[in-house]
C-alpha cells in the first residue's frame, strides 16, 4: 500500500550501438502503421515481458503531464518524450500500470526469460523498487523519463 513497495518490470538485453549485452530498460518498441501508442504498448510489454496488459488499462503520463502545444508559427510537439531532440524525430509516449502482484509472483518474474525468440530476441526480466528506478534504470532514457513524470504526476495527485 506504500510506494516503498511498488516495483518495475525492467528488461535487459544485448543493446549492441551502446555496447552491451544486458542493458536495464523499460520495455519498449516501435509502433506498426495500423496501431495506437497504447496499443503497441499492450503489444510490446507482451512480448518482452509474457505479460498481457490490457490496453484500456494504459496510463498516458505523457499526456497528462504535458499539455498539447502548438505556437504561433504552426509548430505542433507530440504529447511525448523526444529522447535525442538534436539528432532525432523520434519520440515516445510512456505509459503507467498498476496492479496489485502478490510477492511470490515478483520472485517467480524475477530472472524470467522472455522475449521472441523467432525475432532473436533474449530478455531476462530484472524487478526493481521504484525507489530505485532512476539508479536501476539510469542508463534508459525512458526509464528516467518515465520516473520522472511518475513523480511528478503522484506529487500532483493525477495519479
Amino acid at each position: 500500500d506504500s510506494e516503498k513497495d511498488k516495483h518495475v518490470i525492467l528488461t535487459l538485453q544485448p543493446r549492441i550501438p551502446a555496447g552491451s549485452l544486458s542493458l536495464a530498460e523499460l520495455p519498449a518498441g516501435m509502433l506498426d502503421d495500423s496501431g495506437t501508442f497504447s496499443g503497441g504498448a499492450a503489444k510490446e510489454i507482451e512480448e518482452e515481458t509474457g505479460l498481457k496488459v490490457p490496453e484500456t488499462e494504459l496510463i498516458d503520463m505523457t499526456k497528462l503531464a504535458l499539455p498539447e502545444t502548438e505556437s504561433a508559427t504552426g509548430e505542433k510537439l507530440q504529447r511525448a518524450t523526444y529522447t535525442s531532440p538534436g539528432g532525432s524525430d523520434e519520440f515516445t509516449p510512456l505509459f503507467l500500470y498498476q496492479k496489485r502482484i502478490p510477492r511470490d509472483q515478483l520472485k517467480e518474474w524475477q530472472g524470467k526469460l522472455c522475449g521472441l525468440r523467432d525475432e532473436g530476441e533474449k530478455i531476462t526480466l530484472k524487478l526493481v523498487k521504484l525507489e530505485d528506478l532512476w539508479k536501476e534504470g539510469g542508463r534508459d532514457a525512458k526509464a528516467l523519463a518515465g520516473w520522472a513524470l511518475y513523480e511528478g504526476l503522484r506529487k500532483e495527485g493525477k495519479i
